[in-house]
């Protein structure tokens, strides 16, 4: 019998993007076509956060899928970083907002496709208290580590369980992080001015049909973290995810007809631009 501590596994889908200022691309459009791709991952909830250099955070989520929010997303046009999110929930019921992403903790938001298993026991060693009293998010531990520790492998390897993620810290207005651990795809595509990610290579492709961008497309290595800042890859540090558990593998494609869905009202909209 295996000493590994096992887990359901969940299949959650994660995207944004980090453009230089002076780039043309259409900010709204652009999160409308990551949010098509990544939305066949979940539908229990789906979510937005945007920020730019002179504009606060805004954040954006509902208990849905990604269809009943794709074409009420609006991003101002002076935003450079974006995040989205479509949930498939194991841990933190959806019917409590603050449990849905993207989830705040500190002066971290961010989003997570994963699950961690040693949350509850992260929260007790370094004395966290909830962002909110009623959350239980796994998601919360990885913000919390960072928030304390930074953005470092220190805070990434005391995390058990699988992961990708993405970060903003109000501490550093121009940066967004992307971490990948194990257990969880993240793909990522540069432009001339502008970095996108998503959990698929798929959710890429879809932006290059509909935004008329060619990406540099590569899959991020597993124990990886890498901060992006004004639509370009910063230095990349290389941390040890821990392997010692197991997952009882579910499919990834979660909700085919909120995928379907949002492709076609995807292609009215990018035509009507």
């Amino acid at each position: 019998m295996s000493s590994r501590a096992s887990s359901i596994a969940h299949m959650c889908g994660i995207a944004g993007y980090s453009f230089h200022p002076a780039s043309r691309i259409d900010r709204t459009l652009a999160a409308q076509s990551l949010l098509a791709g990544i939305a066949e991952r979940g539908a229990d909830a789906a979510g937005y956060a945007y920020r730019g250099e002179a504009r606060s955070l805004s954040v954006h989520k509902q208990r849905s899928g990604a269809s009943a929010l794709l074409e009420r997303i609006a991003i101002p046009t002076d935003v450079t970083q974006a995040l989205l999110h479509v949930r498939d929930y194991t841990k933190g019921h959806p019917r409590i907002e603050a449990n849905n992403h993207p989830v705040r903790h500190g002066a971290l938001k961010g989003v997570h496709n994963g699950i961690i298993l040693n949350d509850e026991e992260i929260f007790a060693r370094h004395g966290f208290e909830r962002h909110e009293p009623e959350m239980t998010v796994d998601t919360e531990a990885i913000l919390a580590l960072v928030d304390k520790l930074g953005p470092c492998a220190e805070a990434l390897e005391e995390l058990r369980g699988s992961m990708a993620t993405a970060w903003f810290d109000e501490r550093e207005q121009d940066t967004l992080y992307i971490a990948r651990g194990v257990g969880r795809p993240l793909w990522v595509g540069e432009g001339s001015s502008e970095v996108f990610f998503a959990s698929t290579k798929q959710a890429l492709e879809v932006v290059e049909r509909y935004l008329g961008v060619k990406l540099r497309k590569r899959e991020l290595p597993e124990g990886i973290l890498v901060p992006i800042v004004g639509g370009r890859r910063g230095k990349a540090t290389r941390f040890r995810p821990d392997r010692a558990f197991e997952e009882t593998p579910l499919p990834a494609v979660r909700a085919p007809e909120e995928g379907v869905t949002c492709l076609r009202r995807l292609a009215t909209i990018a035509a009507a631009v």
